[in-house]
């Protein structure tokens, strides 16, 4: 520790000290240092000890009389806690600096170096340095005791996706991960055909509902249950429950517009493919390029559904394919894409590679397709189209066959990737089988 010392005035002489008799500079307190250090204690009353308390599952420190606050150690943040234990008692004092001393992080103590002035004795100054030590004292935070209770919530956030693929399911998961939703959730529950994400208040809820209504395509609905009620205070505790449906319609699907919906997004044709799903559908007309936005609001008043799942995608060979460069617009068209090149092509199914049968359709992969390549798609020439709009169409107005995607060998892909999708950490209760999964 350093010495203390006193601040005087200047002067050219020397006095003695009324205590030791020791030559020093004239002070107001006529004494040396080491006489008033043993005559005055300017630290008398300020704890030399503390202590913090610290949750260990979410790393956390209480700053009283309720609140958890994130600080790293040797931190300003921490530091400034500290201080705050010894508010009342530092008031006599002035505090000159503060600084921890370094101790072995798993000791469960942190060390504290103070400096403080204090005027004493006829207006003399003494400067003194001292040692505050804190134990750090475990205690679980009420939100972590909430998390392992796992049954006190106070509002549940149902998210449904009526599809046999969730591609907008796993694309709304990545995005969760990314602005770090979760980590306000008590519980992640999986279910048949989707999650349910549990929290300790309702505002918490609204705001991942808000963020979904923002984020993906879907409706929300809301209620509330009564748990209890005090008379004598007129409190209320309700349980919240928030249903947020997304729409059915996922990338790479083929979708049938009502005449009335294709009509208003341009003239466009009513056999679409969806090639993108963000806070809108976005469609593409493969015969003409013509693009659409269709949002949530949208779609709830006109739903259409997907002819097909990606399970049912054939695989057909590039025999001849010719790009198209400008094709005669109807009236009232919409915009057109400028990321697709309009193509038709003659293809074949790979597995009809022994017989002549070749299928001709109009497609919007020109830039990336070739003679040769094997590409994805479905053939309506060949199924039977159960959905309301498709039926009553022209049947000169369906296209044979709908391309959607190039193909690619997948095992040299994964070989490649040196990466893996983060995934929601969540309770599977009931989906042991593949099947359910």
């Amino acid at each position: 520790l350093a010495r203390p010392c006193l601040t005087f005035p200047p002067s050219l002489g020397r006095s003695l000290c009324c205590q030791c008799g020791v030559p020093i500079p004239p002070n107001p307190a006529n004494m040396c240092v080491g006489c008033l250090r043993a005559q005055v204690d300017i630290t008398e009353g300020i704890p030399k000890q503390g202590t913090l308390h610290f949750c260990k599952q979410c790393e956390r420190y209480l700053q009283p009389p309720a609140t958890w606050i994130q600080c790293a150690l040797e931190s300003r943040e921490l530091l400034a806690l500290c201080l705050k234990k010894l508010k009342a008692s530092l008031s006599k004092v002035r505090l000159i600096d503060a600084g921890f001393i370094w101790t072995e992080p798993h000791s469960k103590r942190l060390k504290l170096k103070l400096t403080v002035q204090k005027e004493v004795m006829n207006g003399a100054v003494l400067q003194q340095v001292f040692i505050v030590e804190y134990i750090i004292q475990s205690q679980m935070c009420e939100d972590c005791h909430r998390i392992e209770a796992k049954d006190f919530w106070k509002a549940v956030v149902q998210v449904r996706q009526k599809t046999l693929h969730k591609k907008t399911f796993y694309y709304l998961e990545q995005l969760i991960l990314k602005h770090r939703l979760h980590q306000s959730t008590l519980r992640i529950k999986e279910i048949h055909d989707g999650l349910d994400f549990y929290y300790s208040s309702k505002q918490q809820a609204q705001k991942m509902v808000d963020f979904l209504q923002c984020t993906v395509p879907s409706r929300a609905k809301s209620s509330q249950r009564l748990i209890s009620h005090d008379i004598h205070s007129n409190v209320y505790n309700y349980k919240s429950t928030f249903s947020v449906e997304i729409v059915p319609i996922c990338k790479d699907n083929v979708v049938c517009l009502s005449p009335r919906l294709a009509q208003s997004l341009g003239n466009m044709s009513q056999i679409c493919v969806c090639f993108r799903v963000t806070s809108t559908i976005h469609l593409i007309d493969p015969s003409t390029l013509q693009i659409a936005e269709v949002d949530g609001s949208t779609y709830w008043r006109h739903p259409f559904n997907s002819l097909f799942h990606p399970k049912q995608l054939e695989e057909f060979i590039i025999v001849d394919i010719n790009r198209v460069q400008e094709k005669k617009r109807g009236a009232g068209a919409g915009a057109r894409s400028n990321k697709h090149t309009l193509a038709e092509a003659w293809v074949q199914k790979t597995s009809e590679l022994n017989t002549d049968h070749q299928y001709f359709c109009s497609t919007h992969l020109g830039h990336i397709l070739n003679p040769g390549d094997l590409v994805l798609g479905f053939d309506l020439a060949n199924c039977n189209l159960n959905d309301e709009f498709a039926n009553k169409m022209n049947p000169h107005s369906i296209p044979d066959v709908v391309l959607i995607k190039k193909s690619y060998d997948r095992s040299k892909r994964q070989r490649r990737r040196n990466w893996k999708l983060k995934e929601l950490e969540r309770d599977r209760e009931g989906m042991e089988s593949d099947d359910e999964r």
